[in-house]
């Protein structure tokens, strides 16, 4: 058994490693922040849908989903927060430009 979980977890690590070095982690962020941003402009609602879409998954789905986007999905927490308009445009954009920093470009 522990073989198998050696393999396993050895695989996933490699194949994360790959999906960051070849930069397709910055794409898919890159068009992910680019559709975030264009729902903030032209449609807030989505975003609001979005969010419960997610909290309607089942516990499992939810927590892989926030493992994978956690960037993302803590933006949509703050957007749906009752704070300031502005104090909650600038930390979705700090957390859109940190994200799309540290990712290396294809």
């Amino acid at each position: 058994m522990e073989q198998v979980i050696d393999r396993m977890a050895t695989g996933l690590g490699n194949a994360v490693s790959f999906i960051v070095d070849s930069g397709t982690a910055f794409i898919v962020f890159a068009l992910i922040w680019a559709g975030f941003a264009a729902a903030l402009i032209w449609n807030q609602e989505l975003l609001g849908d979005v969010w419960l879409w997610v909290r309607a998954l089942p516990w499992v789905g939810q927590g892989l989903i926030w493992i994978v986007f956690l960037p993302v999905m803590l933006a949509l927490w703050i957007w749906q927060t009752s704070w300031v308009l502005i104090l909650r445009l600038i930390l979705i954009l700090a957390i859109a430009g940190w994200t799309l920093l540290i990712f290396p470009r294809p």
